[in-house]
């Protein structure tokens, strides 16, 4: 029986859960291996070779490769695992969360100083009291 989630329907986001770790657990080991320089340098010089190394799935590889961070997160990526494919790329988090959103880093930047996203979810939850 499957459990209860009752978070699963926070409009926009996806938890990271049990579920999903087991679903990226490969996605996310990649990610780390991203920490030692060798691997980061195996990584850039020849990307796919590297990928194949892994048992990640045939989507989870092409996500990787079009940097599309969503995707990925769709796919069991942890963002703090994810974070390390930016790193090697040499980019912020800020620059890889602006990414995410479509937006610019500065944009990105201005909207989190500003409080960030209103939660739709949280006011319709609030409604319900």
């Amino acid at each position: 029986m499957p459990l209860e989630k009752p978070y699963a329907g926070v409009p926009g986001t996806t938890i990271f859960d049990a579920d999903q770790s087991r679903k990226g657990y490969w996605l996310n080991q990649f990610c780390m291996s991203l920490m030692k320089a060798e691997n980061r340098e195996r990584f850039k010089k020849d990307e796919r070779a590297y990928l194949d190394e892994w048992k990640m799935t045939e989507e989870q590889k092409q996500a990787v490769l079009a940097r599309d961070l969503n995707r990925c997160i769709a796919l069991g990526g942890n963002i703090y695992f994810l974070a390390k494919i930016g790193a090697t790329d040499g980019k912020s988090f800020q620059q890889m969360a602006g990414s995410m959103t479509g937006m610019t880093e500065e944009a990105y930047r201005e909207m989190m100083i500003g409080g960030g996203r209103p939660s739709t979810w949280t006011d319709k939850k609030e409604e319900g009291k």
